[in-house]
């Protein structure tokens, strides 16, 4: 039995799908850390070397997906397919809640204390920046290859100059948007 390290990205966005990655590693990886913690170059250069050294999952859920079913249904339903995925392995996510899925262990900071979790991490930051990337292509005023789709100023000031796009989360409310008793 392997382990199996899973871990999302763009779960916080306003913009853009969230992508759940699983992954487990064939051989040992220098250099793995939290995807956070490593410039873009360096996730670059470590997400060719996962693809080639590990057997690996990536799935994307939609703004629609994450609008009709919310964050907590989407990640079950991911947890649910990677579990499937990797019918014999351990299964350890990134955070303290499993989703009430029996057999998926969890572990706070996982993405900083273990490589499978680690290079998880990366494959979802790196997979759904590449999106976000040519998303920008096609959005052009929103600059999402800046932010990712993240509720950065610049980010939520787009959003009053122009509207959502089409792939904004409309069910993920913006505090600086919502009417006080004083309005």
């Amino acid at each position: 039995m392997a382990l199996v390290g899973v871990d999302e990205a763009g779960r916080g966005a306003l913009a853009g799908d969230m992508h759940l990655c699983a992954c487990k590693l064939l051989k040992n990886i220098d250099g793995l850390a939290d995807s956070k913690k490593l410039s873009a170059k360096k996730r670059e250069v470590l997400y060719e070397q996962i693809i080639i050294n590990s057997k690996f999952l990536i799935l994307a859920f939609s703004p629609l997906q994450i609008d009709i079913l919310g964050l907590s249904q989407c990640l079950q339903l991911g947890l649910k397919i990677i579990q499937k995925h990797f019918i014999q392995d351990e299964i350890l996510f990134d955070g303290n809640l499993n989703y009430g899925i029996l057999g998926i262990k969890t572990m706070v900071k996982a993405d900083m204390k273990i490589q499978e979790v680690s290079a998880a991490s990366i494959l979802a930051k790196v997979s759904r920046d590449r999106k976000m990337y040519y998303f920008s292509k096609f959005y052009k005023k929103y600059e999402f290859d800046k932010h990712k789709g993240y509720g950065t100023k610049t980010h939520i000031e787009k959003i009053k100059t122009f509207g959502y796009s089409s792939i904004h989360r409309k069910s993920f409310v913006i505090k600086c948007f919502e009417k006080t008793l004083f309005d």
